[in-house]
């Protein structure tokens, strides 16, 4: 009997499961390849961590060994200088005791040969020598001699060095210094600003009790980390940052009631795409810093609304005031985001405008809101988060109105609203007023 015939494979169908293998496979080595970059970044921090922490551990005990040889050396010249004054108080009235004995032997010398020329003399000059003789013996304290001390009663220097300072000492230096695998505390978190990056860390050590918490950061091409933040939060935002630019952050901890810091996180690099927020410069009423992310209101007499340089505000972005000092406040103050700059107008609590004033009112489009924020204080932080709701075109035209979802935010509470405008706007003025010196914002 004649086999039965497979029916032939379609050729379309295998050119395609054929395809969809090949782009299998190359899925499967782009994810092994990346797998092998993970190892290999793994293997570099294990290998240049390890080899940081010896230059570390040898230049730490180097300066041990300098410092402590320098305390030695310093405590055996005291030790030394305090026999040599010893020696020298003491062995003064042994001196002064030895000249006169030596000058009293010399006199009893001059006193004996004298005596002796005296005696062998002529019968006439005998009488007369030894008159003169005698004359000068009477006059010689040959009866009084100096007092010389016992042995018991000088100084008789020793050293007492006690050898239990090298098992303190032993003890200190075996428990001193500890190698750590992995920090207690890493970041969590970089979450770009304009102008800024806010950083977030955690815990990783649930062993680990801590007290205080140090962030530092540096330039990518730099050689040097410095300090922007200490103290017990767990997130910072570290402003003055360049838009475009690499950093590096890093951050440690301290324990409870330690004095010590705990090893430095992994660093991890962070960027910042947006523009830094502005404010514009120039107008009378107000002085601003370096970066003019800060305005201050000065003691002019000018008075108006103060924008932001260019519309930098985007829907879906956070837009952050913090108030660093305040001044007299005034039921016309504002601060908030705008469609234009309007110029002419003392305060945002106009039209095309939301803002929330100091007494914690918030004004949209000029009318104030029933629901109310807290009055705005020194350190107090207001945000406004904005997200598009409809777009509204008109019939037979280009032109257009839009919805935007307002949620202002200060003091743990917030309001939230719908801000209709008449036209689609992409991005948004941000501004503020105050009538009374003193009042100074910073932007971010």
């Amino acid at each position: 009997m004649r086999g039965r015939m497979e029916p032939e494979p379609d050729l379309e169908l295998l050119l395609l499961e054929a395809r969809e293998s090949i782009e299998a496979a190359q899925s499967y080595r782009r994810e092994l390849g990346q797998r092998l970059q993970g190892l290999q970044a793994a293997r570099r921090q294990i290998k240049e961590s390890a080899s940081q922490t010896r230059d570390v551990l040898r230049q730490h005990f180097n300066d041990l060994k300098g410092t402590l040889r320098k305390l030695l050396d310093e405590r055996l010249v005291s030790l030394l200088q305090e026999v040599d004054a010893i020696e020298q108080e003491t062995i003064k009235p042994l001196d002064d005791c030895q000249k006169l004995i030596e000058h009293g032997v010399s006199t009893a010398e001059d006193l004996v040969r004298e005596g002796e020329v005296a005696i062998l003399g002529g019968v006439g000059e005998k009488n007369e020598k030894l008159w003169n003789f005698t004359k000068k013996a009477s006059h010689i304290q040959l009866d009084s001699l100096p007092e010389v001390p016992l042995l018991v009663d000088v100084p008789c220097l020793s050293a007492q060095l006690d050898d239990s300072i090298l098992t303190i000492v032993k003890d200190q230096i075996f428990s001193h210094g500890t190698v750590a695998s992995r920090p207690p505390v890493q970041i969590e978190e970089l979450i770009e600003k304009p102008g800024g990056i806010i950083v977030r860390w955690c815990k990783v050590d649930d062993d680990f009790a801590a007290q205080d918490y140090r962030l530092q950061f540096r330039k990518s091409t730099s050689n040097h980390f410095e300090d922007v933040y200490v103290g017990s939060e767990t997130e910072f935002i570290v402003l003055h940052i360049d838009p475009n630019v690499d950093y590096q952050f890093r951050v440690c901890a301290r324990g409870d009631g330690r004095q010590e810091w705990s090893p430095w996180s992994v660093p991890q690099m962070g960027h910042s795409t947006l523009v830094p927020h502005e404010w514009t410069a120039g107008f009378e009423g107000y002085s601003l810093s370096s970066r003019r992310n800060i305005a201050l209101r000065n003691d002019s007499q000018a008075t108006g609304v103060l924008y932001s340089s260019a519309p930098t505000y985007f829907c879906g972005q956070t837009l952050t005031f913090r108030v660093e000092t305040v001044g007299q406040p005034d039921r016309r103050d504002s601060i908030g985001v705008c469609v234009e700059k309007q110029n002419g107008y003392d305060s945002l609590q106009r039209d095309q405008a939301v803002c929330i004033g100091t007494n914690g009112a918030v004004f949209v489009n000029g009318k104030e809101m029933t629901n109310q924020l807290p009055a705005v204080t020194s350190g107090s932080t207001v945000t406004f988060d904005m997200e598009a709701v409809t777009l509204i075109t008109a019939p037979n035209s280009d032109a257009g109105s839009s919805k935007l979802r307002v949620t202002i935010s200060s003091s743990n509470r917030e309001v939230v609203f719908d801000w209709l405008l008449d036209q689609s706007c992409v991005s948004l003025y941000f501004g503020c007023s105050f009538f009374y010196p003193g009042w100074k914002v910073l932007v971010f």
